[in-house]
Order: C-alpha cells, then sequence, then structure tokens
C-alpha cells in the first residue's frame, strides 16, 4: 500500500488506537508472551521481537484496509510489551527451585511481582521518555529497525527489497542454524584459549545489524570494554598471580563490569536527571495536566506497594527501596538499551537484590525483588524501543503508552501461566535440565553475594567517573561483562558502517534498511521456532 497523504500530515488520536488495533495487539501479546517465556527458559537468550511484531501488525492491518503507519505502530507496541515481562520473569523466577527443589510454585505472588514490575516499567519509562528520545536522543536501533520495516513495507519499491531480501537470507541462515544445528552458534579461538585468552565470534546476522544501526562509536567501545577484559585483564592477571585461574578472574571481571553498569547508572541520575528533574520528569507548576501527574503518581506507587506487602512476603521497607531501585535500574536500562540495543535486566535485579538484603530481601523474597526489577527493566527497554519508533513515525505517546500497558499487563499473567505449565509439565528448571534457565541461574548463584566486591566497587567508581567525562561508561560496562563474542560481531557491523560512511556515504541510510533486515530475519525466525516448539511440545 502506498502511504497516504493524512500520515504525512498527521494521523488522529481515534485513528491511532483503534479498537482493532487492541483486540490485534492483545492476541499477539498472548502469542510473542508465550514464545519468549519457553525460548528464554529452553535457549537461553531472547531476541527482542520488535520487528516480528512489526511486520505482523503491518501485514494484518494491510489485510483489513484502510490503515495507516500509526495504527500499525499503535499495534506493535502493544505485541511486543509481552515478551520483555516474560524475560524478566524467566531470567529471575526458575532460580527459587534451583535452590530450594521442594519448593512450592506460588501463583499469587508470581503475579503480584509480575504485574508490580509491569506497572513501574510503564509508570517510569513514560516519565523518562521525553528525555531519552527528545532532549538526549539515543540510537535505540530495535525501535529504529522497527521504523524502518513498517516504513519500507508501507513504501515499496527499493526499500522495501533492501529490507526483505537480506530478511528472507538472515531466516534461512537462522533457520538452518537454530533448527538443524548444521552452524554453531559460536565461533572461538583454541589457540588463543591455550593463552587464557577467549577470543571468539557470534555467528548472528542480527549481532552484525545491530552494529551497523549503532555506528562505530558505541560498538568501538563495546567491544574495547571486551578487548580490556579478555586480553588484558585476566589473561595478565592470571600470568602474574593476581587471579588463581580463569573462574576468579572471571568473578573479578563480571563484577568489574556491574560495577561500571551501576557507576553510569548513578552518573545517569546525579548528572544527567536530579539538575533538571523538572524538565525530565514534566512535573511543571504551570499546567494544569502535568499538575494531576504529579498527584496521581504517588498513589500509584502507594498502589504498587500495597500489592507488594499483601500478595508477597516483602515487607514495606523492602518495597518501599524496591521502587526506588527500580527507578535507577529503569533508567540506567533506558541508557543501556538505547545505545547498544542489549538488556541486561537479570543484572539489574541482582544488583537490588544485593542492596536490598540488608533489610530482608533473603531467600525467596530475593528473587522476587530480581524479578520486580527485572520485569520492569526490561519493560522500559521494550518501552523506549517502541517509543522511538512512535516517534520517527509522529505517533501520539498517549497512545503508545495504553497499547504497551494492554500488551504489558496481558504479558504479566500470561508469563506466571505459561511458566505454571511448563513447570508442572517438566519439573526443576536449570543446568541439566530441559529448560536451562542460564540467567536464573546466575541470579542464584549471586542471592549469597557478589563474585568480587572489590572489581565492583572499583567499577562503580569508574563507572561514575567515565560518565561525568561523558565517556559511554555503560557501553563500556557491558563489553566487559559479555562475552567478547559478542562485542566482535557488533563491532564488525560498526566497522561495516564506518567503511560505508567514507567510501559511499549516500548508502549509509540504504544500509541501516540491510541492517534492519537482518534484525527482522533472525528475530522472526526465531520467535517462530519458539512457536512451533511450544505448539508441539510434548
Amino acid at each position: 500500500m502506498k502511504m497516504r497523504n493524512k500520515d504525512r500530515v498527521g494521523v488522529g488520536f481515534e485513528r491511532q488506537l483503534t479498537l482493532r488495533s487492541m483486540l490485534i495487539g492483545a492476541l499477539g501479546a498472548v502469542v510473542i508472551t508465550t514464545s519468549s517465556m519457553y525460548v528464554a527458559l529452553r535457549m537461553g537468550a531472547l531476541p527482542w521481537p520488535t520487528i516480528f511484531v512489526a511486520v505482523l501488525s503491518m501485514a494484518l492491518l494491510k489485510l483489513l484496509g484502510n490503515t495507516n503507519l500509526k495504527e500499525i505502530n499503535v499495534t506493535h507496541t502493544a505485541m511486543s510489551a509481552g515478551g520483555m515481562v516474560a524475560g524478566g520473569v524467566a531470567f529471575t523466577i526458575p532460580g527459587i527451585w534451583m535452590l530450594t527443589p521442594e519448593a512450592p510454585f506460588e501463583f499469587m505472588p508470581l503475579i503480584a511481582i509480575s504485574v508490580a514490575g509491569t506497572l513501574l516499567g510503564l509508570l517510569f519509562t513514560a516519565i523518562l521518555r521525553k528525555y531519552f528520545i527528545e532532549m538526549n536522543p539515543h540510537p535505540f536501533p530495535t525501535g529504529q529497525a522497527a521504523y524502518e520495516t513498517v516504513v519500507a513495507g508501507d513504501a515499496g519499491g527499493t526499500k522495501a527489497k533492501l529490507l526483505f531480501i537480506p530478511m528472507a537470507i538472515a531466516a534461512v541462515f537462522t533457520y538452518i542454524k537454530d533448527w538443524f544445528g548444521a552452524v554453531p552458534a559460536f565461533w572461538n579461538s583454541q589457540v588463543l584459549a591455550k593463552y587464557n585468552i577467549q577470543f571468539g565470534m557470534y555467528i548472528s546476522p542480527m549481532a552484525l545489524g545491530i552494529g551497523y544501526i549503532i555506528g562505530p562509536l558505541y560498538t568501538l567501545v563495546w567491544f574495547l570494554g571486551g578487548f580490556l577484559t579478555y586480553f588484558l585483564i585476566q589473561p595478565i592477571g592470571i600470568s602474574i598471580g593476581v587471579f588463581s585461574d580463569v573462574g576468579a578472574a572471571s568473578a573479578f571481571t563480571s563484577s568489574l563490569g556491574i560495577g561500571l553498569m551501576l557507576g553510569a547508572g548513578v552518573g545517569v541520575l546525579l548528572v544527567g536527571i536530579l539538575p533538571g528533574i523538572s524538565k525530565i520528569f514534566g512535573f511543571s507548576r504551570g499546567r494544569r495536566v502535568k499538575r494531576r501527574i504529579n498527584a496521581i503518581v504517588p498513589l500509584f506507587l502507594a498502589f504498587v506497594v500495597l500489592l507488594l506487602t499483601i500478595l508477597t512476603d516483602l515487607n514495606i521497607v523492602v518495597s518501599l527501596l524496591l521502587i526506588f531501585g527500580t527507578w535507577i535500574t529503569t533508567t540506567m536500562s533506558a541508557s543501556i538499551t538505547g545505545q547498544t540495543g542489549i538488556n541486561p535486566m537479570e543484572v539489574f535485579g541482582i544488583m537490588v537484590l544485593l542492596a536490598l538484603k540488608p533489610f530482608g530481601a533473603v531467600g525467596v523474597s530475593a528473587f522476587l525483588v530480581a524479578g520486580v526489577v527485572a520485569v520492569a527493566s526490561g519493560l522500559a527497554g521494550d518501552v523506549l524501543n517502541d517509543f522511538k519508533a512512535g516517534h520517527l513515525h509522529g505517533t501520539d505517546p498517549k497512545a503508545q503508552l495504553v497499547a504497551e500497558g494492554v500488551g504489558g499487563l496481558i504479558g504479566a499473567v500470561v508469563s506466571v501461566l505459561v511458566l505454571f505449565f511448563l513447570f508442572k509439565a517438566y519439573g526443576v528448571m536449570g543446568p541439566g535440565t530441559e529448560f536451562i534457565a542460564p540467567q536464573a541461574a546466575m541470579v542464584a548463584a549471586m542471592v549469597d553475594g557478589l563474585p568480587h566486591t572489590g572489581g565492583f566497587i572499583a567499577g562503580l567508581v569508574i563507572g561514575v567517573l567515565l560518565y561525568v567525562l561523558k565517556v559511554p561508561a555503560m557501553t563500556l560496562g557491558i563489553g566487559v561483562y559479555l562475552p567478547i563474542s559478542i562485542s566482535a560481531t557488533a563491532a564488525l557491523g560498526g566497522l561495516i558502517h564506518w567503511i560505508v560512511k567514507k567510501v559511499r556515504p549516500e548508502l549509509v541510510s540504504d544500509g541501516t534498511v540491510v541492517a534492519s533486515g537482518f534484525l527482522g530475519g533472525e528475530g522472526v525466525t526465531g520467535v517462530l521456532i519458539a512457536i512451533i516448539k511450544v505448539l508441539t511440545m510434548g
């Protein structure tokens, strides 16, 4: 279909948030939440579903006719929300049964933490949207890719070919790799491993596309974090006796990376948010609507505290501090997702549960705290990806927020239902079982404390200082924390972007569409494989 003139000049709110957009979005949220929960537990990964839902929304609404880009955007906003809610639950809660296999499945506390995390994620990202999307715009590569997907699919012609041919290539490649196992997910250098240098490449069109969309600056900093970790800190530290082995070195660098990310988040809070808090949070006193928001927010937070204290074992002090911790981590999530397209939601959960242990967040309560934070942080990244696409489309943010709320709350309930049925069907989850849930295993291992407190404190201080110096410390921290194979593939995408800009600068935007196709092809195929496995699961 051709772009209509009304798409250029504006579409009214009532033609963006429609009944059919909410019905299609709600049904899509059920499917995406189900498949996301399965793939997160079974494969230990959760690709953003944004491109998939953008294509699906466009196809369904185009079939019904008389649609527009903003209605498509609102529909895929509702669809995608449940996926990250499912990720937040899957990446934390199964750790309960890893530490205590005989623990029962308590339905209502898990519903409470998933709903509370969803509500907090929606609230804080709605408040932060203007800062991260307009005042200090971040790339949000997945949101930008969703925008390119819808525009190219709507406009047709050359742009569509640039999108769908790479999408098809990536889809076929991913199908061969993930369904048949004919291509390894990672290549690792055995030669360098002999010298305690862990280097490899993540064989993923999606990672390559993300690197291209992010661009050379952020991918260089991202790779620098991996280089410092795997080529310098770990091998040199082992060779001179600072670390006894690779395990001890990894404990230090993982804590260092977590500290860098948290330090950057604190820097965002202290330097980027608090000085301009009235602008960022929109609490201006001169407008009636904003005064109402200012009055509603405390009531909203009071409801979340009531929900947590009544339906879970969290005491009121932990619940109140949890809200503050979630505010910090959603800010961090917005920043890191905006820069890299990666959202380490389970890491944010770990940070807050460690901070709240002295106040009673121990045992099962620690996992509930991590679950709220992970759900909120995961949803924050998804919300702002959709807001990025919506900003490029000119969609009304209020329409998107309603859609995100519908999809997120559906995801909050469906994710717990799916986890319940999988738990009942397969029993305990974790390493060596049908559902390995590696992120939840990490949370379980961290309930007893950080692997290396000194590394964490060092990273925290360095992260704040680097942020003040305007160095992307959070991007550096994610490079320190993640395997270098992921950083290397993203850096290759950034290098390709740099070469294209130097040699044929007029083709940079076309390259973004091609990269979006790579994201879409792998993302769509990964979700479809997950859906097939859910439907055929015995």
